[in-house]
């Protein structure tokens, strides 16, 4: 039965670098090196693309005193950077198109795609763009709505601000639910789609809470880079 869309709907190196090749919707063909990792934590199997800095050199401070630094990031985490902080919505499909590629099928069925919830308030959520063009690419059907997250309590501090996987577990608790949005009858394999692995508490937080629906069967993560 075909899952349907409401009206409103640490690690370890297994993949050695390797360049992965696809067309986008226009033709166009892009090249982007990878180097898949696999992400540990509460979900059934987890996998990134590459890590996101590959080197940083402090080069000084500018006239405003503050820090510069000459960074490399690998192809994926430059392509997310842009993405995110260039406002380059011309990275999405390459993006996700790399996660179907080199990602997807070391998976086990996919039924339905969860972005992250989003840490930051944007008018566009890279990840649920990303999500949202993977779902397009792939047929499956995208949930942007079964978790929700509660806002933080008023002048708690950051959870990237946090040191320790200890303090940002304990930030977390609580923070997010679910909402009921399956209609259909039965269990269904999620893939929860983040742009940043770090120390794996949100995405764990996430998946232990998934875990509590009782339509959600096996529960896959993917993310764009890690830390």
């Amino acid at each position: 039965m075909k899952l349907l869309r409401p009206y409103n709907i640490l690690y370890k190196s297994i993949v050695a670098p390797q360049a992965a090749f696809r067309r986008s919707l226009q033709g166009t063909l892009f090249v982007m090196q990878v180097q898949v990792r696999k992400l540990e934590g509460s979900w059934d199997l987890g996998y990134a693309l590459h890590k996101h800095t590959l080197s940083s050199v402090y080069l000084g401070d500018d006239e405003y005193g503050h820090p510069r630094f000459d960074t490399t990031r690998s192809e994926p985490g430059e392509a997310l950077y842009q993405l995110k902080y260039r406002a380059d919505w011309n990275q999405v499909q390459p993006l996700a198109a790399q996660v179907q590629q080199s990602l997807l099928p070391l998976f086990g069925k996919i039924d339905l795609i969860i972005p992250m919830p989003a840490s930051t308030v944007r008018a566009r959520q890279p990840v649920s763009e990303i999500a949202n063009e993977l779902g397009k690419l792939t047929k499956t059907p995208v949930f942007d709505d079964i978790i929700v997250k509660a806002p933080a309590p008023e002048g708690s501090s950051q959870l990237k601000n946090l040191h320790g996987r200890e303090a940002k577990d304990a930030a977390l608790e609580g923070r997010f639910s679910i909402n009921p949005s399956i209609t259909n009858e039965g269990c269904w394999n999620a893939l929860v789609l983040d742009d940043l692995f770090d120390t794996g508490a949100t995405m764990d937080a996430v998946c232990k809470t998934l875990r509590t629906y009782k339509k959600i069967n096996h529960v896959y993560t993917a993310s764009i880079t890690w830390k």
